[in-house]
């Protein structure tokens, strides 16, 4: 194994070699964090020994780099007599391994290094197993082989351990939040909140006080005090869709928080201090909405420090099918389904789509179609009728199973119509309620509300 020992006391730092090279690790030093940082570069170890207080760059300003970098192996930090806060602090703020008291015990040098070694492995094998999934198309919940995907993915993890914001562009549906959840899941804040908002869905009025939050009585309405997304983030990741619908008034006053980090609540006279990183979205081409008036150019290049575009999906065909194939066992293992793949027309019609809405509207169409297969190939007859034919338009029929069809004539009801359709699904599902409300959009509840309506027996069934 590896180590770094980093301590500007040649007696303890020579000791403390001297026991491990003893156990047959291979040993690098450095007097402080500047000189470690050096020492990384061409050493790479597995585990760090690190002292808190040095002169030129101390413990906590060397770990604090460690994280940035995204270079942060186990780390065993020595404390003092007396400053067993500080390594307390240093375990749980900055994330190292475990901390080790001076004098040192050669006992528990020894347990603390075999632990720190295992966890290294550990991160070392995770590392060459996500290379080897980005390799196959998997990278956190983003799936693609083609190369602009494979160029998101390796943006995405130069990025995701710093603090740099980030923003996402793309069209409606190609995976901006996914590609925000894979930062926050890779970055050393993983372990706090994701807090995701939707500038779009919040009423203008609310929008500050959804953000900044505010005080009792701050504003007419405010019976309490309300904790806004910012703090909720505190320690995480916040995640700002739809950015360019955010009011402009309160871009500014986020600006000042990414130049900052600090902001009040509403009504409120203390400042408070925000720990969080900041990634946002937008489908609009950002020169565009800055022409418009609705994004602020001076926020967007404080949030442009990484800007990373998700293509749409019509420009990386050869994604279809691992996205079809990752779609397919998600769905499988929801509904308790068992289709295969896509039959080969199928394939071939999925290839000729523009996919205006992107993945997500692939998603959508591949949902419905392996509750209504159930098994086996996805066909045809298993796609919306606008679908069937890669053209917008619907026939007259609609398909019962895959062995017959029944016409809706004019002058049924929509009574009739809706109870025809019911026991025809029913049938199709053979009777799982629970799967024959996903083929037709409804709850459950709803399902067996309209069966008592229509007075339609029960029956035996599986839910």
């Amino acid at each position: 194994m590896k180590l770094l020992i980093v301590d500007d006391e040649k007696q303890q730092r020579d000791a403390i070699a001297s026991i491990v090279k003893a156990w047959g690790h291979d040993v690098a030093v450095a007097i402080n964090g500047v000189e470690a940082l050096e020492v990384m570069g061409e050493f790479a170890p597995s585990v760090i020994i690190t002292d808190l207080n040095m002169p030129v760059m101390d413990g906590f300003q060397f770990i604090h780099r460690l994280r940035e970098s995204g270079n942060f192996p186990p780390t065993i930090v020595l404390t003092a007599f007396g400053s067993l806060d500080k390594a307390l602090s240093a375990v749980h703020e900055l994330g190292v391994f475990w901390f080790l008291e001076k004098p040192i015990s050669v006992g528990e040098l020894e347990l603390l290094l075999e632990r720190a070694g295992a966890q290294s492995r550990l991160l070392q094998e995770n590392h060459l197993l996500r290379r080897e999934l980005v390799r196959l198309g998997v990278f956190c919940e983003l799936v693609g082989v083609s190369k602009p995907m494979q160029e998101v993915f390796d943006t995405i993890s130069q990025v995701a351990p710093t603090d740099a914001p980030v923003l996402l562009t793309g069209e409606s549906g190609t995976g901006k939040e996914l590609a925000a959840r894979a930062i926050h899941s890779l970055s050393a804040r993983k372990q706090g909140p994701f807090i995701p908002v939707n500038c779009a869905a919040m009423p203008e009025a609310l929008v500050e006080s959804e953000l900044f939050g505010h005080e009792k009585g701050a504003f007419t309405g405010a019976v309490d005090r309300r904790i806004g997304c910012l703090e909720m983030a505190e320690g995480g990741t916040l995640f700002l869709d739809e950015l360019a619908e955010m009011p402009v008034q309160i871009q500014a006053k986020l600006l000042r928080v990414l130049q900052d980090f600090r902001y009040r609540r509403i009504g409120g006279k203390q400042e408070m201090k925000a720990d969080i990183r900041v990634i946002a979205a937008t489908n609009r081409p950002p020169r565009e909405a800055i022409e418009a008036g609705t994004l602020r150019e001076d926020l967007f290049y404080r949030l442009t420090v990484f800007h990373i575009v998700l293509p749409p999906l019509r420009e990386r065909p050869e994604d279809i099918d691992p996205l079809v194939k990752s779609m397919i066992e998600t769905f499988n293992e929801k509904y308790g389904t068992h289709v295969t793949s896509l039959s080969a027309a199928t394939r071939q019609l999925f290839s000729t789509l523009r996919w205006e809405g992107n993945v997500r509207e692939l998603r959508n169409i591949m949902e419905r179609a392996v509750i209504i297969a159930g098994s086996g190939e996805i066909r045809d007859e298993h796609l919306p009728l606008n679908y069937r034919s890669g053209q917008p338009g619907a026939t007259a029929t609609l398909t019962n199973n895959s062995h017959g069809e029944a016409g809706v004539a004019v002058g049924m009801t929509l009574d009739d119509a809706e109870r025809w359709l019911i026991e025809a699904t029913l049938k199709h599902a053979a009777n799982n309620k629970t799967r024959a409300a996903g083929i037709l959009g409804i709850s459950t509840k709803t399902l067996h509300i309209k069966l008592k309506q229509y007075r339609l027996s029960d029956g035996s069934e599986s839910d």
